[in-house]
């Protein structure tokens, strides 16, 4: 989203936007499958490693914050709080998109985090912590934050513990959902709606449901590659006796290469520069001829273990774990997507 991308460029220490491109490339690189879509949220990614951060200690807290791209515990606990404040308000917004921003912390009924752990998860990243009972009813519990998952993004990722993934051993789980849901600023006529080739990747071609408009639109032109902004409506709220409050600005970011083969070239190009996606984002609406962009609804789900270790996060999964209160823990991650008029 465009303001989480505005909060990482103002704070750039909390290192988001390094990790958003560390992250595409690595999954990119390490599941590279021209016929599968790739979607993630690195807010949610962040937010989660930081919570590991705040019970790491050592060579374990060294691999994390070296990932997130931050000195300290204290500047990551800052960076995720100020990112959290900044893209995610805090209570619901008349008239503006829904936001929801879930964070959990699950720890075994049989012990409890230190009250200094709780505090920096309740106040860096508004986090809830709660127990479960995974020693001897772990699929209960799997089941429990799965439901709770599904509930904070209205059943749009409805599992994220796969079978088998906790356990009697397990000890704590770490998780966190974004959902959103909002108006175009400029609205699609659905009955504009039609098919047209979708061309892949791989070379291929589909048929796809293509949403239309003629009006005019946020779209850049830049060398080898297009930009598009879609800004979602949004409505400035004003509390009874108190001044009017501006909600932060969320819009869905299109890059277009110029090229059917050059989507690489441009991952490249955004990853080289913390700034590019600020640096060309379309200021002004231009007129346009034929304009369509796609429907599409798409997931993505992996363990990040390996990723996360070639990413150079190794202790924490190892015996030599370095967590007062933690036991080494296998991550996961999902995200979904659906956009239409």
């Amino acid at each position: 989203m465009e303001t989480a991308v505005a909060a990482a460029r103002q704070h750039a220490s909390s290192g988001l936007t390094s990790l958003s491109h560390r992250l595409a490339k690595q999954f990119t690189a390490a599941h590279g499958d021209a016929a599968r879509n790739l979607v993630f949220s690195p807010l949610s990614i962040y937010s989660a490693l930081s919570l590991v951060a705040a019970g790491a200690q050592g060579k374990t807290l060294r691999e994390v914050l070296d990932l997130l791209g931050t000195g300290s515990r204290e500047d990551l606990h800052m960076d995720v709080r100020r990112m959290v404040q900044q893209a995610i308000p805090a209570r619901p917004q008349d008239g503006g998109p829904r936001v929801s921003y879930a964070s959990g912390l699950w720890h075994d009924s049989r012990r409890t985090p230190k009250p200094a752990y709780r505090d920096v998860a309740a106040a860096s990243s508004r986090s809830v912590v709660r127990a479960v009972d995974f020693h001897t009813k772990d699929e209960e519990a799997r089941i429990l934050i799965n439901s709770w998952v599904g509930e904070s993004t209205n059943n749009l990722i409805d599992s994220i513990l796969a079978p088998g993934s906790v356990n009697s051993t397990t000890r704590l789980v770490v998780t966190n959902a974004i959902y959103f849901k909002g108006r175009w600023d400029t609205p699609f006529e659905k009955q504009r709606t039609k098919e047209d080739k979708f061309h892949r990747l791989d070379g291929s071609s589909v048929t796809a449901q293509f949403m239309n408009s003629s009006k005019r639109q946020f779209i850049g032109v830049h060398d080898g590659f297009k930009v598009l902004r879609m800004p979602y409506t949004y409505r400035m709220h004003r509390a009874p006796g108190l001044p009017r409050t501006i909600p932060p600005r969320y819009s869905m970011c299109v890059l277009l290469p110029d090229t059917r083969d050059g989507l690489q070239d441009l991952m490249d190009a955004v990853a080289s520069s913390p700034s590019f996606l600020q640096d060309n984002l379309p200021r002004n609406k231009v007129k346009v001829g034929e304009f369509r962009v796609p429907r599409f609804q798409m997931s993505f789900t992996k363990s990040m273990r390996e990723d996360l270790q070639d990413l150079g996060v190794q202790a924490v999964f190892s015996g030599a774990a370095e967590l007062p209160d933690l036991l080494e823990e296998d991550g996961s991650h999902e995200q979904g997507c659906d956009r239409s008029e």
